[in-house]
């Protein structure tokens, strides 16, 4: 009850606050327009649901209220992004209060800069993107909208803009933070459970940095970049293997890895279409001894973009090149209990990192098409792995009722050979959604 009554006091003062603030600025003169405090407000609310899973009827229902507001004065402002959520997920009750980003900065022709929790991201394709190692995801978070399960990052953000089309990026992330994997909902079996997550400490030497140089020519876009930290995508570790009589007790824990990235990406128009690539050298240490370390590889993206009849259409493929490869079936162990156990688990973790094989091939073709003046927006995305037999689609239509009244419906349906990760995962993520929201 008092953080209700706290948050309530504090939105309403910022919104009586909000309307002093324009009230006194707006019969200021003329002479203080160059100082005057710029209160710009917004927020939405929403009630979604998604369900329909083997494994739960109900993944993920909750109702939320969102606020954004950026205060700026001059070069200078700050933005906060504010959530307040309550629901139940995966059969278990729950309230939060989401910092989604706040941040302060400064903003001049020459260089910008950034201090907060804040979401970066990398890449020009859609949805695949190798060289985009600085935003975590929580991966199940269900709702309509995909981008919600972007996190941010504590970091500091420069930009350098060396020439209107021409600037350089440095990110520097001093605490790491994962993305979000529920392993422990998936069932590998009634022997293997999943102990608390194995975090670097918090130290100078594990902290990431990324830097980029970014071309927006005017016949084309691309950008060169490097990354070196731990990744926010990980596998697990074993953590302890005990035994009594024949039967195992496996516990399993969730630890990220360090890695060195060098990648590009490139966007060209070329008429009516528009050609994209990404690809990234991904460098890793020590994984022949660690078996949630994935091998060094090569990631790579390319696609079209072009409109058949007014729909959007987005194809890709998506490829991946292990590198130091070796097949499983040569590891040694096959007649230790313990080291069957092992092989097992550097299987799963190869199966995560999609470096089952020594090349992994895949393709994602994405429609969109807008109706009655751009009210109704219906889209479908597919993906079809096709070394490892996987694929989901996912369709969605959303309906501006009015201005301020939307509602979208649409589903996730994932599937796989036995074994596969979308096994797994099939159970858990599968279903429909719905979801109604005003905006304000």
């Amino acid at each position: 009850m008092t953080f209700r009554i706290i948050l309530l006091a504090a939105f309403f003062s910022a919104f009586i606050g909000n309307m002093h603030a324009q009230s006194l600025f707006e019969n200021a003169s003329e002479a203080t327009d160059s100082n005057k405090l710029a209160i710009d407000f917004n927020g939405y609310g929403r009630g979604s649901a998604y369900g329909g899973s083997e494994n739960y009827n109900y993944s993920s229902v909750f109702a939320e209220f969102g606020i954004q507001g950026t205060l700026s004065k001059k070069k200078a402002f700050l933005f906060t992004d504010l959530r307040f959520r309550a629901g139940t997920q995966f059969d278990s009750l729950y309230a939060r209060f989401q910092l989604k980003e706040t941040y302060v900065g400064y903003q001049s022709d020459k260089i910008d800069i950034y201090f907060g929790a804040k979401i970066v991201s990398w890449g020009r394709m859609d949805g695949f993107n190798p060289t985009d190692n600085i935003t975590p995801y929580d991966y199940f978070f269900l709702s309509a909208d995909p981008d919600d399960q972007k996190l941010p990052n504590m970091l500091l953000q420069t930009k350098w803009y060396i020439t209107p089309k021409i600037d350089f990026e440095l990110v520097l992330i001093p605490i790491y933070r994962p993305s979000i994997y529920r392993y422990d909902l998936f069932d590998l079996g009634e022997y293997t459970s999943f102990t608390n997550p194995t975090i670097p400490e918090i130290t100078f030497n594990n902290g990431s940095v990324g830097t980029r140089f970014n071309f927006n020519l005017r016949k084309a876009g691309f950008s060169i970049s490097y990354f070196h930290g731990f990744d926010p995508y990980y596998g697990f570790n074993l953590y302890n293997i005990s035994w009594e009589g024949f039967v195992p007790s496996i516990e399993l824990t969730s630890q990220p890895y360090k890695k060195s990235t060098v990648g590009a990406d490139f966007s060209v128009p070329l008429s009516s279409w528009i050609i994209r690539g990404e690809v990234a050298y991904n460098m890793t240490y020590d994984y022949a001894e660690n078996m949630y370390i994935p091998n060094p590889c090569i990631e790579y993206v390319t696609g079209v973009e072009h409109q058949f009849w007014g729909i959007t259409t987005i194809l890709q493929y998506i490829g991946q090149y292990t590198l130091d490869f070796t097949p499983l079936n040569e590891q040694p162990g096959q007649g230790n209990p313990n080291e069957m156990i092992i092989a097992e688990l550097t299987e799963f973790n190869r199966k995560i990192f999609n470096q089952q094989q020594e090349t992994n091939h895949a393709l994602s073709l994405s429609l969109t098409r807008s109706f009655a003046y751009e009210k109704i927006n219906i889209e479908a995305m597919g993906y079809y792995n096709i070394t490892s037999e996987e694929w989901f689609i996912r369709p969605k239509l959303s309906w501006d009722i009015t201005d301020h009244l939307e509602t979208s419906i649409g589903g996730f349906y994932s599937t796989g050979p036995d074994g596969s990760i979308f096994s797994y995962a099939s159970k858990v993520l599968n279903g429909a959604f719905v979801e109604l929201r005003v905006s304000f």
